[in-house]
């Protein structure tokens, strides 16, 4: 994978989970090199950073101060390695590594050793990638939306061109549906306007609340994707929560169908 990266110019920043051998002088050479995780704990530490963890299952969420070292390391392909033996196999990364001070007890441990092909010579382009990957869950939820929500790996167009705009476009749907569940926790107070135009927080708002007179005001972007998320099932009890991009997505196409029909009922009837 680290050898295709090159070949193409890609970069690549993952999450190491095997304790490979590194700075060997030759494939088969057994003498040479050291282990990724006993190079990395004798480096010394750059500075310290704090990393957000959520809260998990009993585990309470925290704020976890850890130390970052890293470091220019050389890899080469293991000795089972098969492909191509044209060119260079001679890979040089970066890894940086991320120990947690001091963790809470019945707490994990954050410990991640990072491997990248961009350059890090600094604290702060560590600290940078560091940050990237503490990411990776809202890029994981970003294709759940795409892949269980809008249904992508159910496609059957059968052209590149065709799917590549396919794509494309469920690419921003689900943009939109994640945006909307992340602001709601991150701006509660700010107006739905960013989300919905008049007409529809005005539908949204007869929709549960039938018995009372639409304010002049718009409700908050909080407000709206709750009922959203209602429309999608969500029950928003009290001990539920922030709802999920399930509920809102499953809301969200209940919506459409409802503005639909107001949008028909006032092109008929005014």
């Amino acid at each position: 994978m680290f050898l295709l990266a090159d070949r193409i110019d890609a970069n690549v920043l993952i999450r190491a989970s095997h304790n490979r051998k590194i700075n060997k002088t030759a494939i088969h050479s057994d003498i040479s090199g050291e282990m990724l995780w006993d190079f990395m704990e004798k480096q010394k530490s750059k500075g310290t950073i704090q990393v957000k963890v959520p809260k998990k299952d009993r585990t309470p969420e925290r704020l976890a101060t850890c130390n970052i070292k890293f470091s220019k390391v050389n890899v080469l392909p293991p000795k089972s390695y098969k492909g191509s033996k044209e060119g260079t196999l001679s890979l040089d990364l970066y890894a940086i590594h991320i120990s947690e001070q001091n963790p809470q007890k019945d707490s994990t441990k954050i410990e991640w050793i990072l491997l990248t092909n961009i350059p890090i010579t600094t604290f702060e382009e560590a600290v940078e990638k560091t940050r990237w990957y503490c990411l990776r869950w809202r890029i994981e939820v970003y294709f759940k939306v795409i892949k269980s929500g809008l249904k992508a790996e159910d496609c059957r167009l059968e052209k590149a061109d065709r799917l590549i705009r396919f794509l494309a476009v469920i690419s921003i749907v689900a943009w939109r549906v994640y945006w909307l569940t992340l602001v709601s926790r991150t701006a509660p107070n700010s107006s739905s306007l960013l989300f919905l135009n008049e007409f529809d927080w005005k539908i949204l708002f007869v929709k549960f609340n039938p018995n009372k007179n639409i304010p002049k005001r718009p409700p908050s972007m909080k407000q709206i994707t709750v009922w959203i998320a209602q429309l999608g099932g969500f029950l928003a009890r009290k001990s539920d929560g922030d709802p999920g991009v399930t509920h809102i997505w499953r809301g969200l196409k209940k919506f459409a169908n409802l503005i639909e029909g107001a949008q028909i009922f006032a092109n008929t009837y005014g």
